[in-house]
């Protein structure tokens, strides 16, 4: 690798077929290895990429942890939402709430939620279960195998903690529980991962874990992953037992409040949720009981550098209702957020900056802390967008909001 490699050069025996893309790396810094690859892209695809060429990140850094075949960047607009105020566990603040976002007429929305929820005197968050899961695949010959198995794994799970827990500093195992489904054997292995997401870590540990298992049963692993985990997919199981951090929010509402600043009632906003987001939800199967909780989730997760695919889990969230004599009783049960505030894309210099804004980058204190407060507000922010799509939808406001907005 060469500091003063030719971009074009290199473009060239790329498209001679003597190079391919991601053996650019070995020839010259990433800067320049991302420069050939736009100048082969141009040459392929008659596109421009003079945008794409411009960011702000280190390309070495970004290369080495994000991403490969680097190119470029992609911007997003960044919006801000709030002041949220928020009392929790760990989030105990008035928030400005970074959304990165392409759908027009979402960050107005959020906003309008923050400003009901501040009004009232805040939201109350708490997240109440941490677990990363990794969840390993074994093969066995039958169910008296698998159950002889199952059995080893209770006698033996601080074998296991030992094993697991000798990857990592920060992680803690948790929990394993023990599938057998006919010849097969699946453990979900539940970390506490601090700070972290925590699925890199999961992963490591459960390798270490399944090293014993193998040793010492009849069980051989057929894949470290057996989508019992389950990860960036829509899963019952994530609902019920949890991924990640599950964290609720609720929120009292004068009706004074809600009349001026949602321009609605709570009877006729309580009237929705029961319609659309239960009754609705559960005609169609839908594993999350919600307005839009995903938007927000998104929203934040592309601002602060989360895994986007993981979404999916964040998507489970049930919104509950209820029309009180004087006010709106309103709450979001998000089951399955994966957040963190150190590692992955939260080290990239804009989500680092929108961490900042939160108050919540890298390693709280105690550890955990961080990823926490970000999970509460996240799910402060959630309600806030649901009650104001709630109340559009009660008052019949929603397309008139996003004609309004030229969207």
């Amino acid at each position: 690798m060469t500091d003063d490699a030719d971009p074009d050069a290199l473009a060239e025996q790329v498209l001679e077929g003597d190079l391919r893309l991601h053996e650019l790396d070995d020839h010259a810094d990433a800067a320049t290895a991302a420069t050939a690859r736009r100048r082969v892209l141009e040459r392929e695809t008659g596109a421009a990429l003079d945008v794409t060429a411009d960011y702000a990140f280190d390309p070495e850094l970004a290369s080495d942890a994000n991403v490969e075949n680097l190119v470029g960047g992609t911007q997003l607009p960044l919006g801000i939402a709030g002041p949220l105020a928020v009392s929790g566990d760990a989030a105990s603040d008035d928030y400005r709430l970074p959304l990165a976002t392409t759908e027009g007429a979402l960050v107005a929305s959020i906003n309008r939620g923050c400003s009901t929820i501040t009004a009232a005197g805040g939201a109350n968050a708490r997240v109440t279960k941490r677990g990363m899961t990794r969840a390993p695949v074994f093969r066995v010959t039958d169910v008296t195998e698998g159950a002889e198995v199952a059995r080893w794994v209770d006698d033996n799970v601080e074998e296991l903690r030992e094993a697991a827990e000798a990857t990592t500093s920060h992680g803690t195992l948790e929990d394993v529980t023990h599938y057998v489904v006919g010849d097969n054997v699946y453990l979900r292995f539940a970390y506490d991962t601090a700070d972290a997401m925590g699925m890199n870590m999961a992963t490591i540990a459960t390798r270490a874990a399944c090293e014993i298992v193998e040793a010492e049963t009849p069980a051989s692993l057929v894949a470290l992953s057996g989508n019992l985990c389950a990860d960036k997919k829509p899963a019952a199981i994530n609902a019920v037992e949890g991924r990640g951090r599950t964290v609720t929010a609720d929120v009292h509402i004068p009706r004074d409040i809600v009349e001026e600043r949602l321009k609605t009632t709570p009877e006729a906003i309580a009237e929705v949720n029961t319609r659309k987001n239960l009754v609705g939800s559960a005609k169609a199967g839908s594993l999350g009981f919600n307005a839009h909780a995903a938007n927000v989730v998104a929203a934040v997760f592309l601002a602060t550098g989360q895994d986007a695919a993981q979404v999916v889990e964040g998507a489970n969230c049930i919104t509950t209702v209820e029309a009180r004599e004087s006010e709106l009783y309103a709450s979001v049960n998000l089951a399955s957020l994966e957040v963190g505030t150190v590692g992955g894309g939260t080290k990239l210099p804009t989500q680092a900056e929108a961490l900042d804004i939160l108050g919540v980058r890298g390693g709280g204190d105690p550890a955990g802390s961080n990823a926490d407060e970000l999970a509460e507000v996240i799910a402060a922010g959630a309600l806030a967008g649901e009650l104001s799509l709630l109340a559009a939808l009660a008052s019949r406001h929603l397309s008139s909001a996003h004609e309004e907005l030229g969207r």
